[in-house]
């Protein structure tokens, strides 16, 4: 586990919560590089924080991939904006994106995927996921849509529900798969459960 700033920031008034398992290589180096740059310019450390989280957000090929599905959720019009894409430049401060292992992860030099240790495996990732985690999410504000990527990070959002570690008023699309270029049957994935996703998006957005 290594540090890096970029999820030290919370956006408590987000409404758009997307979740992964650990920030990954990419992110990590993103995160730093702006932080540096921030720090250079004399940025106070919220202003660095911010920064870094912005820039560093499901960043390269995956933000690309997570758009697309956004958008195809209906996640737009449920928050009157003409694309996901806008979440991430001038509505940014509808969204907070974060990790249930908050920190980076790395297992034989690549990015932690969940296996090779399983999170309860660990008491390091447990601690992360099962008491960290939570509390963090206990600090939004809203009535949120909570997007858990892919089926490591469902699975933790699964035994909060069951332990009564979340708040209930969320909403949670589960089911959504990881937007990495390296899961090959995201589309498949997707298209075959694009219609529910529809459905949960627009009964949200109906409470907002």
């Amino acid at each position: 586990m290594y540090y890096s700033p970029h999820n030290e920031y919370l956006n408590p008034d987000a409404k758009i919560v997307i979740v992964g398992i650990t920030p990954g290589w990419t992110q990590m180096k993103t995160a730093f590089q702006q932080a540096g740059n921030s720090l250079h310019n004399g940025h106070s450390i919220p202003e660095i924080l911010r920064s870094a989280k912005k820039a560093a957000s499901f960043s390269g090929s995956m933000r690309v991939n997570l758009i697309s599905m956004l958008d195809g959720c209906g996640v737009p019009a449920a928050l009157g904006v003409n694309s996901s894409e806008t979440l991430f430049y001038d509505k940014w401060d509808l969204l907070h994106t974060t990790s249930v292992i908050k920190y980076p992860v790395f297992h034989q030099y690549k990015n932690y995927t969940g296996h090779r240790p399983k999170i309860e495996h660990s008491s390091l990732l447990s601690y992360f996921a099962y008491e960290i985690f939570p509390k963090e999410l206990g600090m939004l504000k809203n009535r949120s849509l909570i997007i858990p990527l892919g089926k490591t990070v469902e699975h933790v959002f699964v035994m909060l529900i069951a332990q009564k570690e979340l708040p209930a008023h969320h909403q949670y699309l589960f089911g959504f798969p990881h937007p990495s270029g390296a899961n090959g049957h995201r589309k498949k994935q997707f298209e075959e459960q694009i219609q529910t996703f529809q459905k949960i998006v627009e009964k949200w957005a109906k409470q907002l």
